[in-house]
């Protein structure tokens, strides 16, 4: 099996990487391990539908094609938390330990937004086939005229990088989340993402369809709920698109 990124490919525009990466993938021309990197992305995808801005030629936009098979449909969020650990485990390296995930899947620093994940799957009669896992992470940009809340390694570090170069590098650290879970390291998986989550053990306010809330992340479970504990120490567990974070200001 090749390692993440062996077969890495410059695109210099793209629509998106990742539906360039899953057009391959449904032409069976996709191989486990292929990265596509692209300089500039006119279309770019993130969660909920929501678009994926970058300035072209400042930042990593890359889509690297994985074949879970080894996992079920059922445990996506195990690859999730992998690909995350992988992207913060590369970030963290030029950022400092003030670097964590997001639940579930953004790259934060501090209260910033550095980065985001989308990962999108091909499943058939019942078995993990492909999926793509795209990554966007800020890194030359400075200027941010949609999100305000958002950083890059050039406003963390106040230097500039080559992306090509680190958007290999970002290959290596995916790789080697990918083969620790592929060997069945399942629960350390677990517990580095636990250890690695935005705001754990701290109390956040959050809305739900009914009402708005404060509570405690005290983690997440395997199939990647949201833990967090409210008054009276009741626990309760929260799906994804189930919640909206309330931050101050």
């Amino acid at each position: 099996m090749q390692s993440l990124g062996a077969s890495f490919t410059i695109l210099s525009s793209t629509e998106s990487t990742n539906n360039y990466a899953m057009q391959r993938v449904h032409a069976r021309l996709a191989k486990h391990g292929e990265a596509w990197f692209a300089l500039e992305q006119t279309r770019g995808k993130g969660q909920r539908n929501k678009s994926w801005h970058s300035n072209p030629g400042e930042n990593i936009i890359l889509s690297v094609v994985v074949e879970p098979g080894f996992l079920l449909p059922t445990q996506s969020f195990l690859l999730n938390a992998a690909i995350a650990l992988g992207t913060h485990d590369f970030f963290r390296k030029y950022a400092g330990p003030e670097v964590r995930i997001k639940w579930p899947n953004d790259i934060f620093w501090h209260d910033r937004k550095a980065g985001g994940i989308l990962i999108e799957s091909a499943i058939r009669s019942g078995k993990w086939l492909y999926a793509v896992a795209g990554i966007g992470l800020n890194i030359n940009q400075h200027h941010f005229a949609n999100d305000l809340k958002a950083t890059s390694l050039y406003v963390i570090t106040g230097n500039q990088f080559d992306v090509i170069k680190l958007a290999g590098e970002l290959c290596g650290f995916l790789d080697n989340r990918y083969r620790q879970l592929q060997a069945g390291n399942k629960i350390l998986i677990l517990e580095d993402y636990r250890n690695a989550m935005y705001k754990l053990n701290e109390t956040m306010l959050f809305r739900n369809k009914e009402t708005t809330f404060s509570g405690q992340i005290k983690g997440v479970s395997p199939e990647g709920a949201l833990i967090i504990e409210t008054g009276q120490k009741k626990v309760q567990k929260w799906q994804w698109g189930e919640l909206q974070w309330i931050f101050p200001g």
